[in-house]
């Protein structure tokens, strides 16, 4: 029996066979519809890889390898300032911008000058502590270590009191002030390591473990010095400072670069340092003090600072010697917005030639730190030279970072482009080049809604962020995004995560555990291109350029997180 067939009439035409174009059988109707249905797919596929969101350049090893293994090979010298290897350095990386056909990010120049000043302090080999009725005398080294960010070739500190203030932390967000109805001009400060909240499950109380900048021994001696302190002592502990107090005993007789503030004179207090706990217990006694009550107190907001009365008195020689290093600055200007501004940054310096390792190698090339993440902001340019950004995007590699970052808080202090139009910062210090991992550690975790782009990038790869290992360390305030966060510029920065995709976390934290042992700030942090994994690098690279690709195209502004210590600081100037 022969199917019946469906006709569908339609106004007036015949084809070249005689038959009405009109009139159309069922099977040739549902033909055409699928052949329809299948152009619309392919049409909108079409439109989706025209569009700048998912057609992206992607970031070849060419981009990186030549790049990393130039800048981490023997006649670069390890890259630190102030040698020839700075000068190597420098000279490499203008030539490579002007290659890539990226153009001066400091009017027709690549660089920043960056004054910077080396302090050699040699403290006494004392500290002579007194009582009403007792005398301690403290060992330097053993007991304390002392520096000083004053160029005066003679420190003498006689008989200057001694105050317990806590944390040493003023913190309006948090109705916090350890200064508050006491006045320590002239007199030495004694404090605690990191926030009130450590140690605690109350993650109301600051953020409980997870460090802020009020946790950072660096914010508590400047907050001291702004109090105008004469001197600080922060009481050691391996537990919240995140290391022992060997770490703190290398800057004993040693040199220490500091900003060349000369120009911008600001208070100094005489000198800075840390003091061992068994210390700290003995002051605590010779005060007359209950110390497990008064660390207790510590931990309230209304806890008052308490004069120990007890005075120290101790000398220091100091030679200083001025120099100038650069910042390496590259800029794309912007089709749409060119005064707004993406900053990707880098840190191009590491430790130069030092002690020897067990193989004689005395060269600390720095090939993961960072001759990884300058090779990176190279591969970045010539990604986006080849998407023109609607955003202008600035690739700045900064010196002095292993000293303290003060390449980063020079530009900070003194920046090309101007906080208000900088719309946010993307640090990289580091990536990953011993396999996939499925987790990306944001460090800081919850700081910014940088996080938020970075989570929808992240998705589309199948990956997921983590918070860091060990928060109450406090990278976040540890690496150059950090001086953009001081002065209110949400910044990003990611860890090397644990969950390799083929063998899982415990073989992830095995890696982590041998490259913090065996590689990093050690003569063998070198380029190895057959251990090297240039898959899981390149993922890194590809996800932190799709972050700020986004950010770059888009008009809205990512703000700071609510309960963040920099929220304050980034409103008071955008409401202006």
């Amino acid at each position: 029996m022969m199917n019946k067939r469906t006709k569908v009439k339609k106004e007036g035409g015949f084809d070249s066979f005689g038959k009405d174009k009109n009139v159309i059988d069922n099977d040739t109707y549902m033909q055409r519809l699928k052949y329809l249905a299948f152009g619309l797919i392919f049409w909108i596929v079409f439109q989706a890889c025209k569009s700048p969101e998912n057609q992206s350049y992607q970031i070849q090893k060419e981009d990186l390898e030549s790049y990393i293994m130039q800048l981490s090979s023997d006649e670069f010298m390890g890259r630190k300032p102030f040698t020839e290897g700075e000068t190597k350095t420098l000279a490499y990386l203008e030539k490579a911008y002007r290659n890539l056909g990226i153009e001066p990010g400091n009017g027709d120049s690549y660089f920043q000058e960056v004054p910077l000043v080396s302090i050699f302090s040699k403290p006494a080999s004392s500290m002579n502590i007194k009582s009403k009725d007792l005398a301690l005398a403290l060992k330097g080294l053993d007991d304390y270590v002392i520096w000083t960010q004053r160029t005066d070739s003679l420190l003498t500190i006689e008989n200057a009191e001694l105050v317990f203030a806590g944390y040493g932390i003023v913190a309006p967000e948090y109705g916090w002030n350890d200064y508050k109805n006491i006045d320590v001009k002239g007199k030495i400060v004694v404090l605690l390591v990191n926030d009130p909240g450590y140690g605690l499950e109350d993650v109301s109380l600051f953020r409980g473990n997870t460090m802020t900048y009020y946790g950072r021994w660096t914010y508590k001696m400047e907050e001291a010095a702004k109090q105008g302190a004469l001197g600080t002592l922060v009481i050691h502990q391996s537990g919240p400072a995140g290391y022992g107090f060997n770490v703190v005993q290398n800057n004993w007789n040693t040199a220490r670069l500091s900003l060349d503030t000369r120009n911008k004179p600001t208070y100094q207090a005489m000198f800075e340092g840390w003091i061992t706990q068994p210390v700290a217990s003995q002051l605590f006694t010779l005060a007359g003090l209950n110390e497990t009550d008064l660390l207790e107190k510590a931990k309230k907001s209304d806890f008052q600072a308490i004069p120990l009365n007890l005075t120290a008195s101790t000398s220091m020689e100091v030679e200083a010697d001025y120099n100038v290093s650069k910042n390496v600055i590259a800029k794309i200007t912007g089709s749409k917005y060119p005064d707004q501004y993406i900053i990707y940054t880098a840190h191009w310096d590491h430790l130069g030639i030092g002690a020897p390792d067990e193989t004689g190698d005395s060269i600390y090339n720095g090939a993961w730190d960072n001759a990884s993440g300058t090779a990176s902001l190279l591969a970045l340019a010539k990604a986006f030279k080849s998407e023109q950004p609607e955003r202008s995007v600035v690739f700045l590699t900064v010196t002095a970072e292993e000293q303290g970052l003060l390449g980063s808080a020079y530009y900070a202090q003194n920046p090309i482009f101007p906080k208000e139009k900088t719309v946010a910062n993307i640090n990289l210090d580091g990536l990953n080049p011993y396999g996939k991992m499925k987790d990306v550690p944001i460090i800081g975790m919850g700081q910014s809604e940088l996080e938020d782009i970075l989570n929808v990038e992240l998705e589309k790869t199948g990956r997921y962020s983590t918070s860091e290992s060990i928060p109450s360390a406090g990278w976040y305030y540890r690496s150059d995004h950090f001086n953009f966060a001081k002065i209110g510029v949400p910044a990003l920065y990611l860890g090397i995560g644990v969950d390799h995709v083929e063998k899982g976390i415990a073989y992830g934290k095995q890696l982590e555990e041998k490259y913090n042992t065996q590689v990093y700030h050690k003569p063998g942090d070198n380029y190895d291109p057959e251990k090297w994994d240039y898959e899981a690098m390149l993922g890194d690279v590809q996800l932190l350029y799709q972050v700020g690709k986004k950010l770059s195209n888009i008009t809205a502004w990512p703000q700071w997180k609510e309960g963040s210590e920099f929220k304050a600081t980034r409103e008071a100037y955008m409401k202006k």
